[in-house]
């Protein structure tokens, strides 16, 4: 059995709670460099963007099988001048349409979107084992049901991590995007800014909208987005940027969410947009799924 299927045995349902999340012990273990690391990664790595062009790039992440969250994230997108996009992964599991976000997904990649693989997107490439939760289990099951083979190897093919630029694309984190660990504070978010050489890292995985910088001083901090209003990415800093979660929403805000990084401008925008999340819950039902993932698109829990 291979190292990444053992290391997918742990995935189950996120337990019922507020936070499903859970920090790991290894994110804080070997390997930790403080202020001086920081600051020789700073002096060699420097804050050029060769090559980048002034655009607005749409940053969707944790799709989730949601059709009704994605369509109306990427309508308003569009409304927002959305001229690119970087789809951060996680496009299955929970909803009832996976088919339809691959395909969509698959297109503007035909196009020149960005796409990485997220932590469901494996396990359904992967199939389900014995030591995951029977819920879980069932999930994946149903999900590959729906799937055909060339959408199964979309998300076979995916890259962990995606670079352009001085701009890198990823799941979970930077410095072990296989192991799917949670950037839950800013001391893992320095972590994970200090694993590249990008000024700029886009991360999904949280299900939460956070934005972490860090200077050369060797310390991080965290801004608190407030939806629609842009924020300015100052030069002297790294940043990494947590759209949060378009199709499944976990900060007790039922409204779908995404982020737009203007480019031109260094500018990063956060947005929560209302969707018909109780068709979404419907479709859920009906497709035989576990009843609480319906109950948490309602609540955003």
């Amino acid at each position: 059995m291979s190292l990444r299927r053992n290391r997918l045995r742990r995935l189950s349902l996120p337990p019922r709670g507020p936070s499903p999340h859970r920090a790991s012990a290894r994110a804080l273990a070997s390997g930790w460099r403080g202020p001086a690391g920081l600051q020789a990664r700073w002096r060699f790595s420097g804050f050029g963007r060769p090559g980048a062009t002034d655009v607005k790039t749409a940053l969707v992440t944790d799709l989730h099988a949601n059709r009704e969250a994605v369509e109306t994230v990427m309508a308003h997108a569009r409304e927002q001048g959305a001229q690119a996009w970087a789809f951060l992964g996680d496009f299955v599991g929970y909803g009832a349409d996976p088919a339809w976000v691959i395909d969509m997904v698959r297109e503007h990649v035909a196009q020149g979107a960005v796409a990485v693989q997220g932590n469901h997107d494996l396990a359904t490439v992967l199939g389900t084992n014995p030591m995951m939760r029977i819920e879980a289990r069932a999930v994946i099951e149903w999900t590959r049901a729906q799937l055909d083979e060339s959408q199964l190897e979309f998300l076979r093919t995916l890259p962990m991590s995606r670079r352009r630029d001085d701009h890198l694309y990823v799941h979970a984190n930077a410095y072990a995007p296989d192991q799917w660990e949670y950037l839950l504070n800013a001391n893992l978010a320095l972590r994970s800014m200090l694993a590249t050489e990008c000024r700029y890292t886009f991360c999904g995985h949280l299900h939460e909208q956070r934005l972490f910088h860090a200077g050369e001083t060797g310390r991080a901090g965290e801004y608190l987005p407030r939806p629609g209003a842009p924020i300015m990415l100052r030069n002297d800093r790294r940043w990494l940027v947590i759209p949060g979660s378009a199709g499944q929403p976990r900060d007790g805000n039922p409204a779908a969410a995404y982020a737009l990084f203007d480019d031109a401008e260094n500018s990063i925008t956060y947005h929560r947009i209302a969707y018909d999340h109780a068709q979404a819950a419907d479709k859920i039902r009906a497709a035989g799924l576990p009843l609480r993932l319906a109950a948490r698109l309602l609540t955003g829990h």
